[in-house]
C-alpha cells in the first residue's frame, strides 16, 4: 500500500479546512493545492467529482530530509487527497511516507519516514470518520 484513508462526511471545502487545521497542529503546511476536477474541466470538457490533492510539508522535517538526500524533493510533498465521492461522503488520503521514501537507501530518511508517517497518521486519527487501510 502506498496511502492510507479515512471516510467523512460533510462537504468537502469544510472537510479541507479541518485537514489543514489537523495538519498545522502536525507541524504542516499546505504548499500546493491543485483542483482536478476543475483543470479537467478545463482543459478537456470532463465532469468528474470533486477531487483535490494537497501538498503537505512540515518544514523542519523536509529541511532534514533535504540534507540526509539533496534529491528527495523529488519525492516531497506529502500528498494529501480529498475525493468526493457518491454518496456524498469524502476520503482523505495519505501518501504513506515510509512506503514511498523506502525507494531512498538512507538510514536517516528512513527515520523521518517514519516520523512523518506518525504524524499523518495523527492527522487522519484527529480528523475521525471511518477508516479505510
Amino acid at each position: 500500500m502506498y496511502g492510507f484513508s479515512t471516510r467523512l462526511q460533510g462537504n468537502l471545502a469544510e472537510i479541507e479546512t479541518q485537514v489543514a487545521a489537523a495538519l498545522q497542529q502536525e507541524g504542516f503546511g499546505i504548499l500546493t493545492e491543485i483542483d482536478v476536477q476543475a483543470t479537467l474541466k478545463k482543459k478537456l470538457d470532463v465532469d468528474r467529482g470533486p477531487y483535490k490533492i494537497l501538498g503537505a510539508c512540515n518544514p523542519v522535517l523536509a529541511n532534514q530530509a533535504i540534507s540526509a538526500e539533496p534529491d528527495i524533493g523529488l519525492l516531497l510533498p506529502c500528498n494529501v487527497l480529498l475525493r468526493g465521492e457518491e454518496d456524498g461522503s469524502v476520503v482523505v488520503g495519505f501518501m504513506d511516507p515510509v512506503a514511498v521514501l523506502t525507494l531512498v537507501q538512507h538510514p536517516n530518511v528512513a527515520e523521518l519516514a517514519n516520523e512523518v508517517r506518525s504524524r499523518l497518521m495523527r492527522v487522519r486519527a484527529a480528523l475521525g470518520g471511518e477508516l479505510i487501510d
